[in-house]
């Protein structure tokens, strides 16, 4: 049984992860902005009513745990989400140092893949434009500040393309930097098989300082 932290646990991608967590027997304690949205009850779970963009109180609530996983989003209807994600996502890291925490699994985005040789997602086009500021910053906290990162074991979890309510198989691909697409040229995951691999790369480290993904 881990002690995992979840940031960001009443999310889209965040609540799927709980599940999985709390199907295994791990111990979690739920870090969320609104408690009320979570419905589960299990012994092993606990929650958090909290902020983390304050490091040093980041730090107290991650201490003692053998993993963080944040799947922190400040939400797609908020006009302010590329900013948020640019100045809490390092306050987030910066807790995850005072805390002591070594393992700090990040549920990352895709648009910084590459589709093609040298062609990420981002700079591609494809992406709407409502999207696409908040998109490139995430991209941007982890091309230029977790990449950099040398004293925390952090990852950075890229979904398909295309993740969506689907089928927990426990059957998928996994890869680094590269979109993973189908024989029909569709990159998708349901979000219950990626918590299946998060849960997978939180309970036997795989990846280390460095970013994958996955697809079917």
């Amino acid at each position: 049984m881990k002690k995992i932290v979840l940031i960001g646990a009443s999310g889209f991608i965040g609540s799927a992860i709980l599940k999985e967590a709390l199907a295994r027997g791990h111990k979690v304690k739920a870090i969320v902005r609104n408690p009320e949205k979570i419905t589960l009850k299990n012994p092993n779970l606990s929650i958090v009513k909290a902020d983390v963009s304050s490091s040093l109180l980041a730090g107290k609530l991650f201490k003692g745990a053998d993993v963080i996983i944040s799947a922190y989003n400040p939400g797609w209807k908020n006009p302010e989400i590329a900013s948020d994600t640019l100045k809490i996502y390092p306050v987030i890291l910066e807790g995850v140092k005072k805390s002591g925490v070594k393992r700090f699994l990040v549920v990352g985005g895709a648009g910084s893949l590459f589709i093609f040789p040298g062609l990420r997602l981002m700079d591609s086009g494809n992406i709407p434009e409502p999207f696409i500021s908040a998109i490139k910053a995430l991209a941007s906290f982890y091309l230029e500040i977790l990449a950099a990162e040398k004293t925390v074991d952090w990852v950075f979890f890229s979904p398909a393309g295309n993740i969506s309510p689907g089928k927990r198989t426990g059957k998928f691909r996994l890869g680094k930097d590269d979109m993973i697409f189908d024989t029909e040229g569709k990159s998708n995951i349901s979000v219950e098989d990626y918590a299946v691999a998060m849960l997978d790369e939180a309970e036997n480290p795989s990846h280390h300082r460095e970013r994958f993904t996955i697809g079917y």
